[in-house]
């Protein structure tokens, strides 16, 4: 966390927040652990954390090539690999995700002070849409920016500054809420104020991308920045 951009925070005011949605809005890691786990067993290895944490925040495409490399199924072509770990994913998605704790606190917060709010996610546009609907979480945000509408995802700040010219504000009177390293990164490049909510897949250094991490999307330091 870089004290100084908290500090600074504090007494500011700003104009909409976006959150990212896998990890952060939707416990959806662990699932996506478990089938990652059970693909990878087939073809007589193992998923492990480090393969995870180099996936968290990436388009498919580019989780994908974690396959290759890190799991050394380099003898499986990426698409088919990735349709397959999808397909899994998606059958399981909406049964066995929940939201993050927090969640409702922190959206019905935003919407008592009128402050807008967006998904940035690097998912597909399908899953988000699905996940929002499901959870009941879908009226509280303006609009959803997903891997379909950018062409470079995170760390790469273009999703960013996408939502913030959508939302009608500069990306310095925004803040990301994000719980992996490419987020973070892509936040703070676009010029966001970037809230760091790590968890157990959540690489270490997301504490370097962050201008302040909290526990959990009800940390009393995030609402009151939230005034």
């Amino acid at each position: 966390m870089t004290d100084s951009r908290a500090r600074a925070a504090g007494g500011r005011r700003f104009d909409a927040v976006v959150f990212d949605m896998d990890g952060l809005m939707f416990d959806t890691e662990d699932l996506f652990f478990d089938v990652a786990d059970s693909f990878m067993r087939d073809h007589g290895a193992r998923f492990t954390d480090e393969m995870m944490a180099a996936m968290i925040g990436r388009r498919a495409a580019d989780a994908g090539n974690v396959f290759h490399t890190l799991g050394k199924l380099d003898h499986l072509d990426i698409t088919d690999i990735m349709t397959e770990v999808k397909a899994r994913f998606h059958r399981r998605m909406l049964s066995d995700s929940n939201t993050m704790p927090g969640l409702f606190k922190v959206l019905n917060h935003l919407k008592t002070l009128g402050i807008p709010r967006a998904v940035a996610t690097s998912s597909s546009r399908a899953s988000a849409e699905a996940l929002t609907e499901h959870h009941g979480i879908r009226p509280y945000f303006a609009f959803l920016v997903t891997s379909e509408d950018v062409t470079r995802g995170k760390p790469d700040p273009e999703i960013y500054r996408t939502a913030a010219s959508r939302l009608g504000v500069e990306t310095q009177r925004v803040l990301v809420l994000e719980d992996s390293s490419a987020g973070l990164q892509a936040a703070r490049a676009a010029g966001a104020f970037a809230v760091g909510v790590p968890h157990r897949y959540s690489p270490p250094e997301v504490v370097e991308h962050a201008d302040l991490i909290v526990e959990r999307l009800n940390d009393e330091r995030l609402l009151s920045l939230l005034i």
